[in-house]
Parts: structure tokens; sequence; C-alpha cells
């Protein structure tokens, strides 16, 4: 009897159903010569340290490091895994050939290997390798199943990893705990959680100790369209005002108009990567939750395998594409024009040297009935894939010289001749593609508005044409960087903390990226979960105790992104069988050794303050038991100058917000931080409880009472990405909202 095993219950039914085996047992099905059996996720683990060596189950820095000399993997705990390979292990007693049906990566493959290593199953072992659940898919991958030997290299590599893992999270953890932890405290540490973690530390320190600089451009406005100065930006105001006076009065002269057509390329096909992003920045989808999303459609036979690494296809799928368009019926208005003559072949989509074991995400040409987020995440990728065989964007690019005395000025506009592949994106979508279609030309983003400018219509001009214009030496200032976004540090895990806009580089830098596409969002996730960083709105902030993990940790290699972006590029070599596993096994032995010895001889350790507790809660239960207490309590308040707000500033992360003599302040104001609210904005005064929400939530409520130049007008404080104040007008005669920034006092 040949025996399946696959990796869920789902998918061992779509294989059991297409070859044949309709009989449903207990924990398996049967027939036609086959039976399917399953596993749901993970059945087996690395031993505990505990099982290695007794005295290895007391955390004691005495035992450390812990290095087994052999790696031995056991079967779960759980009641579930234990009965389900019981009935695994007994198929396998029987079995004249076991296929290996688990997911086709390295984590798929690791899975079902433990698994058959825990059974000591010792016959012959094929694979079944598919990259999507369709009918068609399953039945041609029968076809040719291909020796699971042609496979170790993969699982040398997802051993090695879950491996090292282990080194490192075992001994490092405890390393820490014990020589810096608080009471009751654990301080964990990964080889990739750290360095995610260490990157966005970094960007909060870059943020909080930026200091604005001023700076001065030239501009001026002629017949309605804004030149701007070749030199760009002035450090010193006198440089600038010295041009603007030696303009000021004087006609400008066009001197050249430039126009040439362009071409814009449709954006690159999914990987997972860039999906999670794309859905991060379009509907706030987290990481986990558009793995997740596409990870259902692929069980609902729509896409092709998600947890990929690559935007391109292999030449053998072009034969595949019109039978995948006709089976798009929903999308028929866009399929009906490619079906008609020959469908188009770019390089920069086939490519079978840049696949490896899957291609990029694409539909599979079935339609399930699909209704909220699965088909909003369908749609984008169908709509991504159709594009990419549609004709080039063309575009006429115009650049307009001009002078005025010798002081040169441009102005540059685009117009869209033909749409091509933007016919597919709806109007109020195609903002969303503008990073994409910028990527996969090289371009890199600017600050301010260039990018608009850049991509407006400009009016026809002369060679030597000229008149009145309107200079002007504009005040802007240096603005502080971000606070990573799921989606911007999901990029930055994949480029090993380095800012890349380039599509065709970042493809070159995957191999030294943090982590997997797999892994990235539980990654996250646990960052999260282990209280190391919260979220604001679509920003991942480090919390306190984040920051002071890192700010701990002295060791370069525990936090360097680029270092660990070198140990990911070691197991991909061993994956491709061009690095051994034994050596890389052995570096970290030596590595966490190393460790080990410099972390115990650290001097002046200070260890970590767990976390206060809402005191309020116990206040309220004393001043129920005692209706003096809350009198007390109140006298005290009105009695003291500053009183808490009981939240943490938003911009240090590392003080609390106080009530102040004029307004709500950071406890941290004497060592740099200078975040404010003030009693009264804009004519009204704000709350304890306005201040609470727009401190939590980024934004208040809608308010009356504001006062500008035009009278009383109803708004909103909002918080932008720097912790600066803006007023969001709500105008329901005008219908729009109106965004002036307001100044923040920074005295108390």
């Amino acid at each position: 009897m040949k025996v399946c095993i696959a990796e869920k219950p789902s998918v061992a039914k779509e294989i059991a159903f297409v070859i044949g085996a309709k009989t449903r047992k207990d924990g398996y099905f049967e027939g036609n010569g086959y039976q399917v059996t399953w596993t749901f996720g993970h059945f087996c683990t690395l031993f505990q340290p505990h099982d290695y060596k007794p005295q290895w189950k007391r955390w004691d820095l005495d035992t450390l490091p812990m290095l087994p000399d052999q790696f031995k993997t056991k079967l779960m705990a759980d009641k579930g895994v234990r009965k389900q390979f019981k009935v695994i292990k007994g198929l396998f007693n029987k079995a004249s050939v076991v296929i290996n049906c688990g997911d086709a990566g390295t984590e798929g493959e690791l899975i079902q290997r433990w698994v058959i290593k825990e059974a000591s199953y010792k016959g012959a072992v094929q694979r079944l390798w598919i990259s999507s659940l369709t009918s068609e898919a399953i039945r041609k991958g029968f076809q040719v199943l291909k020796p699971a030997s042609t496979f170790d290299n993969l699982y040398y590599a997802a051993s090695s990893r879950a491996i090292g893992d282990w080194l490192l999270g075992m001994n490092a953890t405890r390393l820490y705990t014990l020589k810096y932890g608080g009471y009751k405290q654990v301080l964990s540490i990964g080889r990739v959680q750290t360095p995610t973690l260490a990157m966005l530390v970094k960007r909060h320190y870059e943020i909080i100790n930026f200091v604005p600089k001023a700076y001065w451009e030239l501009h001026t406005i002629y017949r309605k369209v804004t030149f701007k100065n070749t030199i760009g930006k002035f450090e010193k105001a006198e440089e600038g005002q010295q041009l603007l006076q030696q303009i000021t009065g004087k006609d400008l002269v066009v001197t050249n108009v430039e126009k040439r057509d362009g071409k814009e390329y449709a954006p690159k096909l999914y990987d997972l990567t860039s999906i999670q992003v794309h859905c991060n920045n379009k509907y706030g989808f987290s990481a986990d939750r558009t793995l997740k999303i596409v990870q259902k459609l692929y069980e609902m036979k729509a896409v092709s395998y998600p947890r990929v690494d690559t935007t391109y296809l292999p030449e053998d799928v072009y034969p595949k594409i019109p039978a995948i368009f006709k089976g798009l019926t929903n999308y028929s208005q866009f399929t009906a024009e490619l079906l008609k003559g020959k469908i188009r072949k770019s390089k920069q989509v086939f490519d079978d040297k840049k696949v490896t074991d899957h291609h990029a995400i694409i539909p599979t040409g079935e339609q399930p009935r699909l209704s909220g987020e699965l088909q909003q995440v369908y749609d984008m990728i169908v709509r991504r894939f159709l594009a990419v065989f549609f004709p080039d964007c063309k575009v006429a690019k115009t650049t307009v010289s001009a002078k005025v005395e010798d002081v040169q000025f441009v102005a540059k506009g685009k117009e869209i001749i033909e749409e091509g592949w933007r016919v597919l994106f709806p109007k109020k979508d195609k903002s969303s593609l503008v990073s994409s279609v910028n990527n996969s030309r090289g371009k890199v983003k600017k600050d301010g508005n260039d990018k608009d400018d850049d991509n407006r219509v400009l009016p026809s001009f002369k060679v030597g044409e000229q008149g009145i214009h309107e200079p002007t030496l504009l005040e802007k200032m240096t603005k502080a960087p971000s606070y990573y976004t799921e989606a911007s540090l999901l990029r930055a895990m994949e480029t090993a903390g380095k800012q890349v806009d380039d599509d065709e580089l970042r493809e070159l830098m995957k191999a030294n990226g943090i982590g997997r596409p797999s892994t990235r969002a539980s990654i996250i996730e646990t960052l999260f979960r282990r209280k190391y960083t919260f979220r604001r709105k679509k920003q991942v902030l480090p919390t306190e105790m984040g920051i002071q993990l890192i700010d701990t940790i002295k060791n370069k290699l525990l936090i360097s992104a680029e270092l660990t972006g070198q140990w990911e590029k070691r197991l991909k070599e061993i994956e491709h069988g061009t690095y051994s596993p034994k050596p890389f096994v052995q570096d970290m032995k030596k590595m966490v050794s190393e460790l080990v010895i410099e972390v115990r001889k650290e001097h002046n350790v200070k260890r970590f303050t767990a976390p206060a507790a809402k005191s309020y809660k116990k206040s309220s239960v004393k001043s129920k038991q005692n209706p003096r207490s809350k009198k007390t309590t109140t006298s005290r308040k009105k009695s003291s100058s500053v009183a808490k707000v009981s939240m943490q500033c938003p911009k240090c992360l590392k003080g609390t917000i106080v009530k102040g003599k004029t307004r709500y302040g950071c406890t941290q104001y004497n060592s740099g931080c200078a975040f404010g609210i003030p009693f009264v904005f804009m004519g009204k005064k704000i709350s304890d409880n306005q201040v609470k929400r727009l401190v939590d939530k980024g934004s208040t409520v809608k308010l009356k009472g504001f006062k500008n130049d035009q009278g009383k007008v109803d708004g909103q404080i909002i918080l932008d990405s720097n912790n600066q104040l803006l007023f969001k007008q709500i105008s329901y005669a005008e219908s729009e909202s109106v965004v002036a920034k307001a100044k923040v006092a920074k005295t108390k």
C-alpha cells in the first residue's frame, strides 16, 4: 500500500479525492491502492535541555553553554498529536512506499522528515512537489514523483536553522535572563527577533535624537507653474536672499523645452513579502493576517503556493497562461483582449534563473466564491498578474528650463498618453502603485512634493518666451525618519536593514535578508507578544522593555541585521548544496561559547526593573473600602502642581505624561524630550480625557469650539508621525478637510 502524508487534513482530503482514496477511515483516507494521512503542523520538536542532561533543567550560569554533541527530536506531548501519530506509524509499518506530500518548502520538508524519522520508517520515500492544489497540479505531481533524496539539502538547511535557533535561543535567553533579568522576568533572545528589535530601537533613537535643521529653496511661479532653482537647497538664508534680490523684478526667459516619450512597466508579480507590504499599506493588514489570508486562498485552490521569495515565473508556466485567463471569468473584460492575440512574454516576468523551488504568487484560474478580506487580496493578486501581460503605460515627459539673469530654474511634468496596464487599477488605487512603478524603474523617493510636481501636466512653453514671474524663498525644515510600519519593517528585514528602493537590487539582497518570508510575520508577532514592541496605528514602536533589552546587549552579533543576514545566506547555500551543515553548526556553537564568556565577564550589571503595575486598580479598591482615601487623594492632587495622567510618552517612550502648570508634558523633559500638549489649543481648552485619547489613538474625536481667522470651527487634533500637533478642520459646507500645522510650545 502506498501511504501519502500531508501537512493538513484539508490538503489530505484534496489529494485523496484526486488519486481515488475516497473511503474515510479513522485518521486517513483509503482507496485505489493509496492511504492518505496527515499531520497538523509540527508533530516533533528538538529535545529540551533537560532531555540531554538532567542538570540542564535548572537555570544556572554555571551550566552554560549548553552544547549537545548530537541533536535529537521527540514527539510532542499533545494528546491529539500522539493519537494521530499512532495512526501514521501504523500505516508506515505496512507501507510499500511513503509519499511525502508536505508543503513544498523548507519548513514542510522538515515537519514530515522528522515524523518519518520518529516513526522509524526505513523504506522508500518519494516526494510530491507542487505549487498549487488544483486537481490538475496534484495529478501531474503524482505523475512525476521524485526520490526524497532529491530534497536532502532542503532538509539539511531546515534542520541547521532549527539547531541554530536552539543553540542561540536556549543559551542566550538563559544567559541574559540570569545576568540581567528582574524578578520572575525572562529576557527572550532570538537569532532573528533580536536584530529585528534592534532595528526598531535604532530608528527610535534616530527620531528622538533628531535635531531639525532649517534650509531654504528658491522657487518662482511663471504662468501658474512652479519653477525650482537648480541649485536645490541653501543651508544659509543669506545665500538664497542674495539670489532672490538678483532676480526680483527681472523677466524669466524659457531657454529649453525637452519632450520625450517614456514607458512605465507594470509592477512585478507578488512574492510573500511584497503582498504583505501592499496589504499593510492599502488595508492596514498585519503581515501575519495577510499570510493567513493568502494561505487560505491557496488551500481553496485560488492561488499558487504563497510562501515564496521570487517575483518571477519559470518558462514552463507560459503555455498555461491562456488556460488561466479563460478560468478568470470574473475578469473577462480584461482577459478577452489578451486572448485575441499572442500573449506577451517578457524577461521581466519569465526567467528560469530567478526561480528556485516555487514561482511568484499567481491565480490558478479557479474562482471559488469569495468575500471580504479573501476577495480583496485575491483581487490584488489577479490584477497584478494580468497587468504584466498588458502593454506598458506610455507617458510623455516634459522638462522646461528657464533662467532669470544667470539664475537657472527648471519645471518638470508628465502626461499619460496610453494607460496600458493601468486600466486594471481604479483611479483611487493608482496612488498605491506609484511606489511599485518607481521602484521597478530604479527611482528613489524624494522628500517634499517633488513627486507630485513631476507628475503634473504642464502647459505649452516655447523657447525664448519671457515674462513676469513671482519669486519666493521658502524656508523648510529637515524631517526625522518615520517609525517603521509593518510594511517598511518587512522590507528592512528583507534587505538586512538597508534602505533599498530598487526592485532589482532588492532581489540581489534577498539572500542576505533576516529570516525567511514565511517566518517574518511570526517574528513580528512574537515581538508584540513578548511586550518588546507595540502598535500605534500602522506604526511599530519599541516598548521601554524592548529599548532596555537592546541597550543591555553589547554583543554586536546578536543585534546586527547584516550579520544575521549572513547566517541566512549560509543557510541558503546549504539548501543549494554549496555549503555543509556541519561547519554552520560548529560556527554557531563557537559563537555561543564566546558569547557566554563575554557576558559573564561584564561588570556594572544593571538588572531590569519589572514594568510598573497599573496602580489605578489598587487605588479604586482602596477608595471603596475607605471613603476618606478618595478625599485625601483629591486634595493631594489639588495641592500638587504636577499630576500624572498615567500614559507613556509617545515620543521618547521612556517618560510618563504629566499635567504641569501650562501644558501636559513628559517626565523626561530634563533629559531632552520636548513633547508637550498645551492646555489651550487654537482657543479651545483640552480636557484630560481628550489628551488621553490623543496620546493613545493618535487623534481626538471631532470637537467644537476651535478658533481661527474664519471664526469658530469644528475639527480634530491629530498627532503626526513626528509627534507634532495638527488640526484637521471638518467643514460641512465644503465637505473637505483642511490640515493646518500648529506649533507646540516647548516650555512647561
